[in-house]
């Protein structure tokens, strides 16, 4: 499982301009049931997403796919961890 922090960078002022191309890039990550959670980093941060159903490189390839990393608007950092105990409700990610 990882959690991917998406933390605002230079061209910040430049999100609204390729807004429609990150959430489609969100909604794919949710479609290929890759993607659990997404949501804002606050105050105003940037973004955090968790993820799971996939590897490092296959995470980190689509993580450059998104073109708010694309065009430096974020800088992507992507956290991996290794579930050891949740919830009943989260079992699903003990795998």
């Amino acid at each position: 499982m990882y959690i991917i922090l998406l933390k605002f960078a230079e061209n910040k002022a430049r999100a609204g301009e390729f807004m429609d191309g990150h959430n489609a890039w969100i909604k794919r990550g949710f479609d290929d049931n890759v993607f659990l959670l997404v949501g804002g980093l606050q105050p105003s941060l940037g973004g955090g997403i968790v993820a799971h159903n996939t590897t490092l490189a296959e995470l980190e390839a689509r993580v450059k796919e998104d073109p708010f990393v694309a065009e430096n608007i974020v800088n992507a950092e992507i956290l991996e961890i290794t579930p050891a105990r949740a919830d009943e409700r989260l079992q699903f990610l003990l795998g």
